[in-house]
């Protein structure tokens, strides 16, 4: 009894050294994570999205774009920026889709015309590419540097794939000259 005397007394002495409201309602909230509160709103899944995809972070901003979707409805911005994160993924089939939906609620929303024409390019569409670039442009006014370079090189790949160059066709045949020698002849 002696023995455990002295481990009960110090148990005693240790409890009494807590705070009288170490488990009280406050010191549980103080020391508590940071949570959502519901009565605020978030950050805007369209933002987040944008600085995810500027981060090179397409797959997050794809999240972040169908939590904008189930926030605002789905609209043209919210379908091109869809578009926009397929197209950074390789997705070229669904970004195509999401484009031409986005192009088709709202006729002169640019980023969304702009970016078709650039999934058309992937996909070797130049001409096509070069029609929707011009829209953009168009739409745009001429504002935008980056659709005015998209343009001009779609104007030069279209125009470069519409009169190919004649393929020079040479023909070479190996003659021999004597004692280890050859001559290697073309007819022009």
């Amino acid at each position: 009894m002696t023995r455990g005397l002295p481990i009960l007394l110090s148990c005693v002495i240790l409890a009494a050294c807590g705070a009288p409201d170490a488990l009280s309602r406050q010191a549980v909230a103080r020391n508590a994570p940071f949570a959502v509160d519901p009565g605020r709103n978030g950050v805007d899944g369209l933002l987040v999205g944008h600085r995810l995809l500027a981060a090179g972070e397409a797959e997050l901003a794809l999240r972040a774009y169908l939590r904008a979707a189930s926030e605002q409805g789905i609209n043209a911005d919210v379908l091109s920026a869809l578009g926009s994160a397929n197209l950074q993924l390789g997705r070229l089939n669904q970004s195509e889709q999401l484009l031409r939906q986005a192009i088709q609620m709202d006729p002169a929303f640019v980023p969304a015309v702009n970016n078709l024409g650039v999934v058309l390019m992937e996909r070797g569409r130049t001409a096509e590419a070069r029609l929707v670039f011009q829209q953009a442009f168009a739409l745009d006014s001429g504002a935008t540097d980056a659709i005015r370079e998209n343009l001009q090189r779609a104007i030069v790949k279209s125009a470069s794939t519409l009169y190919p160059e004649e393929e020079e066709r040479h023909e070479f045949s190996l003659v021999r000259r004597g004692q280890g020698q050859y001559v290697l002849l073309s007819q022009l």
